[in-house]
């Protein structure tokens, strides 16, 4: 039990990987944009005391592994972060100053599982996702340095 953590009145360890891709999967997760958007995503979970376990961003996608407090959904706590998050990269990396309805960055969907005894499997996957990917395609030479 030592990874549990408690509330008021619950112990608990709930952990996901999750899998957020912004719309059209436009390859635009790279440089500058890439280490502002991991700022961005660190924040929102701060806000609402999610902590982030692994994290990395690839030019098309991201790669999460959250521990999310048992009083918030998933589906919640994605929407939080994907509707927070998309107004900021708007705002912050693209330029706008106003109008934000209807503007997506992120596609309506996302992939999520839940950790389990697997982590250590899940948190090492995350960190060479990008590895094993450049070994399936070649090297993309984007900038791939930044780890959220």
């Amino acid at each position: 039990m030592k990874d549990w953590r408690s509330l008021a009145h619950t112990k608990w360890e709930c952990k996901y990987h999750i899998v957020i891709v912004p719309k059209y999967r436009q390859r635009i997760l790279y440089g500058k944009r890439r280490k502002r958007v991991g700022e961005i995503l660190r924040e929102l979970c701060r806000q609402k005391e999610i902590e982030i376990l692994e994290g990395h961003a690839m030019v098309d996608h991201i790669h999460l592994c959250l521990s999310i407090p048992p009083k918030y959904s998933v589906a919640m706590i994605i929407g939080f972060i994907k509707g927070k998050s998309a107004i900021r990269i708007h705002k912050e990396c693209l330029g706008r100053r106003k109008g934000f309805t209807n503007l997506h960055f992120w596609i309506r969907g996302y992939c999520v599982s839940t950790v389990g005894l697997d982590e250590k499997i899940i948190r090492e996957y995350i960190r060479n996702q990008e590895k094993l990917e450049i070994h399936e395609q070649g090297d993309l030479n984007f900038d791939n340095e930044l780890d959220l």
